[in-house]
């Protein structure tokens, strides 16, 4: 897992090295609480001992009491006191990271950095995504489960008209790219995701079929008048809530949402909210403190 925006010329490093429950829950709840624009966090294991350590670098320095106070709201007392910081050099903690990055498999989909191209066999269907500054390595919680959720809806089905709201690498939009041969609309809010999402489809192949537009939810006059079968939304609880009757909108008649970026204690608003536009839950998937939820009309 790597998330986060880079934070230029990082201060300090705090580091957790345990079992690999405790150490996402301490990366997920700093990205969750912390700028992500002056923080980010990583999680790996060591495959020689099968210890797993959290990294999280902080581009100013910070009350480290006020932080494992904050840290022990997901963990016990003991492990909170285990926690490590220290200063750090400037770096490029980006290129450091990836060393610990394995790639993440969703069925067919292998999502995997330029340094592991070598671990595709003949019949993976290869997304290429680095860290950047974006959010979407495939190795959240979170974007797994919308990967797995799209493998699902693929062995039933095949979309004619797909979207991704909240693009973010474009990971989501590439992979439905891929497997599908066909255009995917997307779109995301932020500048920079645009362009990296728009790098990364052309680096994956796919850069006819997948052009980010900047886009806040639906509203872009590329999407005005469209209908789409299949719809992402990776992105937070609260937008998701005001995004419902946008998207149900924008839906077809027979649409399947896949919805992500939700903690357990954000669920029943957001179906509340969906089942108000006539979405009825269809699966819901929890991958590491995450919930994905598959949605039909």
């Amino acid at each position: 897992m790597l998330e986060g925006l880079p934070p230029n010329g990082a201060s300090t490093l705090l580091r957790f090295a345990g079992d690999a429950r405790r150490a996402r829950a301490i990366a997920d709840l700093i990205v969750e609480t912390f700028d992500p624009a002056e923080t980010a966090a990583c999680v790996f294991e060591d495959e020689k001992t099968g210890d797993w350590t959290a990294e999280v670098f902080f581009q100013e320095p910070l009350d480290e009491e006020e932080v494992r106070a904050l840290i022990r709201s997901v963990v016990d007392a003991e492990t909170a006191k285990a926690i490590s910081f220290s200063s750090i050099e400037e770096r490029d903690w980006v290129e450091n990271a990836l060393a610990g990055l394995q790639p993440v498999r969703a069925g067919r989909i292998l999502v995997h950095g330029a340094h592991d191209r070598a671990r595709l066999s003949a019949n993976d269907v290869g997304v290429e995504i680095e860290a950047a500054l974006a959010f979407g390595t495939g190795h959240h919680g979170t974007t797994l489960g919308c990967l797995l959720a799209l493998e699902e809806v693929l062995k039933r089905r095949r979309p004619r008209q797909s979207l991704d709201v909240g693009a973010g690498t474009g990971v989501l939009a590439i992979a439905c790219a891929r497997l599908l041969r066909q255009p995917v609309a997307c779109g995301d809010i932020d500048a920079v995701s645009v362009a990296t999402a728009r790098a990364n489809a052309r680096a994956n192949g796919v850069g006819a079929y997948v052009r980010p537009l900047l886009a806040t939810g639906v509203r872009h006059d590329a999407l005005r008048g469209r209908r789409f079968d299949l719809i992402f939304a990776n992105i937070l609880a609260k937008p998701l809530r005001l995004l419902a009757p946008s998207l149900a909108r924008v839906a077809a008649p027979n649409a399947e949402l896949i919805l992500s970026g939700l903690l357990a204690r954000d669920v029943a608003g957001v179906l509340t909210a969906y089942r108000a536009q006539g979405f009825r839950l269809r699966r819901r998937r929890d991958i590491d403190g995450w919930a994905t939820l598959l949605l039909s009309r």
